[in-house]
């Protein structure tokens, strides 16, 4: 059997090896102000999957502050659920994910564009650093 390595702050119950995603109920498992507070900057916020990282490639050009920004103008309101999530590397953390409405230039055309992007996260156990898991339109 191979050990799981917990790296987020919450670390109740994870799940046994293979389960792969296992939904956390009883969330948001981190408080967002402080998440909020923790990624004032880039410096704070770690890639943590591979498709995470070509996903950020592909939908914000490596633009980290972007990303900081969305984050930054989540609400309570925006949360969906919390859940366990494997980084590939026998990793796992226990996250939260939002979903965040935005209205923003269209690349093209300049005209406004309604997006909904999805982001999930989770404190590392240090809590000095966000983990992104997931982030895409």
């Amino acid at each position: 059997m191979v050990k799981i390595l917990v790296v987020s702050e919450y670390s109740l119950n994870p799940p046994e090896d293979g389960q792969g995603r296992v939904k956390i109920g009883g969330g948001p498992l981190y408080d967002l102000g402080r998440v909020q507070a923790l990624i004032r900057d880039e410096t704070s916020l770690q890639v943590w999957t591979e498709k995470c990282r070509k996903d950020v490639r592909k939908w914000f050009d490596d633009d980290f502050q972007y990303i900081v920004d969305l984050i930054g103008s989540l609400k309570d309101t925006n949360y969906i659920d919390s859940e366990w999530c494997e980084n590939g590397k026998g990793a796992i953390a226990a996250c939260d994910a939002y979903s965040v409405q935005i209205t923003e230039p269209a690349p093209a055309t300049g005209k406004p564009l309604r997006m909904e992007y999805f982001l999930k996260f989770a404190v590392s156990k240090t809590g000095a650093l966000v983990l992104l898991v997931s982030c895409h339109g």
